[in-house]
């Protein structure tokens, strides 16, 4: 059997090859933009998948909250990079910051008063009073503020905007970010049995994208943050520049198809700086002591423990890991698109989907999780437009206005669903440890 399997999966360089092929195949069929902005989201993609494989291959951590930590990414570019409102600060950002101090002063408090007090009735008595008389200290400042930012000019900024620091640093400001949420929601979820912990941390997430539709002085809630400062150049800079018009020239092109193009390829280098550098992290360390050990955790926690090893503070440790990379992609995502949307992020896309690119591409080993965000996000986008002309070409000798026909082209939309659970389904049958296995 294990040998009936061997030959139906290609090695890996060989579905790297294929992979490349169906790149190639977009620009050429398409257009070279269509092929590199999924080429350069696959880059995002891949580099997520690596996050929770970090989780899950390494630790067999389910993490259902993967869009929370990509948003947490996203709000590190605007707190980073973009430039602060001086009107909204003067107005209320003291008394946001100085609310904010009072909420963490009182938690602060509450945890000490815990610690220090004997056991009984008395210490719950005095950490609810502190609890108490400091939210509402908390909310009568912090309200206040709040109400003052979000009334300048609401219908361009309403929010205290950022620190205006080059966008790059954004990038691992977002992984910081993501890393200490998942420090303190690992603190308290991951003892937890692994069904309850995939439910917390989806439920955690859901809260992290509340508060950011929500809370419009943070990042303009559901009003969106566009204009996010760029690593690269603009098009349109580059449409003026001399070098781009004589290339444009010489390759018989439009500029402004050249210019896009360039632009593209720009992000691209950058993206594969940052996943070249986390796959050479990666890589080393799960073949280190380190990584045999997260292994030996993984598969038997009892025996693991037996020898020595702190369970507990090893899940923390690959949790608050395969967090941050999240938050790292999160935060590249949002520069990739110019502007941070919360309504955007959804389980579907990304949690599901990452979830498909880690089992499809092999969970443990870092190229499956590269080679299943290539392969899927390709799918996710490709299959729509390919599976309408296919619906075209069959319903091309129909009535005009039947019902079958509108049927089938109103179909097509729904095509990129059930590809995925078809390729979940040919994987977990023909190659159930992924396209490229752990050995």
């Amino acid at each position: 059997m294990k040998g009936v399997l061997k030959g139906v999966v290609p090695g890996p360089p060989v579905l790297f090859a294929l992979v490349a092929c169906l790149f190639i195949g977009t620009g050429v069929v398409y257009s070279w933009n269509t092929a590199l902005t999924i080429f350069n989201m696959g880059l995002v993609s891949a580099i997520m998948a690596l996050g929770v494989n970090m989780q899950w291959g390494y630790a067999g951590m389910f993490n259902a909250g993967i869009m929370g930590f990509v948003a947490l990414g996203g709000l590190a570019v605007v707190v980073t990079s973009v430039p602060p409102v001086p009107a909204a600060w003067a107005a209320g950002g003291g008394q946001v910051l100085l609310g904010l101090a009072f909420g963490a002063a009182t938690i602060a408090g509450a945890v000490l008063v815990w610690r220090r007090m004997a056991a009984g009735r008395l210490r719950g008595f005095a950490v609810a009073a502190i609890l108490i008389a400091g939210f509402f200290i908390f909310r009568s400042v912090f309200d206040r503020g709040v109400a003052a930012v979000e009334r300048i000019e609401p219908a361009l900024t309403g929010y205290l905007g950022g620190l205006g620091l080059p966008v790059l640093l954004a990038w691992p400001v977002g992984g910081v970010l993501a890393a200490g949420v998942a420090w303190i929601i690992g603190k308290t979820a991951l003892g937890l049995r692994s069904d309850y912990l995939a439910i917390a941390t989806l439920g955690i997430a859901e809260i992290i994208i509340a508060v950011l539709k929500n809370e419009d002085w943070l990042a303009r809630g559901v009003k969106n943050v566009t204009d996010i400062p760029r690593p690269v150049p603009y098009e349109v800079e580059l449409q003026a520049s001399a070098h781009v018009l004589a290339l444009a020239a010489r390759l018989g092109a439009d500029p402004v198809t050249v210019s896009a193009i360039m632009v593209k390829l720009s992000y691209g280098g950058l993206f594969i700086v940052v996943l070249v550098a986390l796959i050479w992290l990666s890589e080393r360390a799960l073949h280190s002591p380190w990584g045999r050990m997260m292994r030996a955790i993984r598969d038997n926690e009892v025996a693991a423990a037996a020898m020595g090893k702190n369970v507990g503070a090893r899940h923390l440790q690959i949790f608050v890991l395969g967090s941050a990379v999240c938050g790292l992609a999160g935060a590249m995502m949002t520069t990739l698109d110019g502007q941070l949307v919360p309504g955007s992020y959804q389980p579907l896309r990304f949690t599901f989907l990452i979830w498909v690119m880690v089992i499809v591409g092999g969970s443990g080993t870092n190229w499956g999780a590269v080679l299943g965000g290539f392969l899927i996000w390709w799918l996710w986008i490709m299959v729509e437009p390919i599976g309408l002309s296919m619906m075209e070409m069959i319903t091309a000798g129909m009535a005009q206005g039947s019902a079958l026909r509108d049927h089938l082209l109103g179909s097509a939309a729904h095509m990129r669903l059930l590809t995925m659970g078809v390729v979940l389904l040919l994987v977990l049958r023909f190659s159930p440890r992924g396209l490229i296995p752990e050995r």
